[in-house]
């Protein structure tokens, strides 16, 4: 083969191995999304101080990445009663931002059934409304079918202040009322939110809950 064949040769198997290699390393747009899709998690523990009741826990874990969402809790719609969560994420808006996640459970424990569920927040500037709430289908009986929610309504003069109110409609606390309502405080550092609770204040069911959320 005359030298000057050799050269382009050379020269052209270095030009495909060059663009070979640079057609290897670049990334797909679809495998850099997937990469920046993070798990999302929340350990969070509400302890009620009941007045004349008794005093309990109610611990919940959340995992979330992109739309599913996860979720465990504990004494939450009855003492000694857990449930897990499977749920879709969904959000939209700028100004006024909305989320809402719709769920789907299972509960376990003194009450068992299959119970339908949701979370929604709404945030405009420094104001939020967030709401969470499920409907008991007992396993057991039609009488033991119940409606819990838990929502608060706040404002946040800065970001590690907030201040609001909450209204509780459950079955765990054993109070003669379903619903109790009061004032909330809440504190941020970091990853850690601390809020404190005042259900129904000045009556003989007043409970103070204190609550200590895990972002990570």
């Amino acid at each position: 083969m005359p030298p000057r064949a050799v050269l382009v040769t050379i020269a052209g198997l270095a030009v495909c191995e060059s663009l070979g290699a640079t057609g290897t390393s670049a990334p797909l747009e679809g495998d850099t999304e997937r990469n920046e899709t993070k798990w999302e998690f929340s350990l969070s523990t509400f302890t009620y101080l009941d007045q004349h009741g008794r005093d309990y826990a109610n611990p919940t874990f959340t995992a979330d990445r992109d739309w599913l969402h996860l979720e465990a809790r504990y004494n939450y719609e009855e003492l000694k009663t857990g449930s897990v969560w499977l749920g879709w994420n969904w959000s939209t808006g700028t100004k006024v931002a909305f989320e809402v996640t719709p769920m789907l459970g299972g509960v376990f424990g003194d009450i068992t059934g299959i119970a339908p569920g949701y979370t929604i927040t709404v945030r405009y500037r420094t104001i939020e409304l967030s709401t969470q709430g499920e409907y008991i289908f007992d396993a057991g009986t039609s009488s033991g079918n119940f409606f819990y929610s838990w929502s608060e309504l706040s404002a946040s003069p800065a970001d590690w202040f907030r201040v609001g109110i909450v209204i509780e409609r459950t079955q765990a606390s054993g109070s003669n009322s379903d619903v109790r309502r009061g004032p909330l405080i809440g504190f941020k550092y970091k990853e850690v939110d601390l809020t404190t609770y005042w259900l129904a204040p000045g009556s003989d069911e007043a409970t103070f809950v204190f609550a200590v959320t895990f972002n990570f």
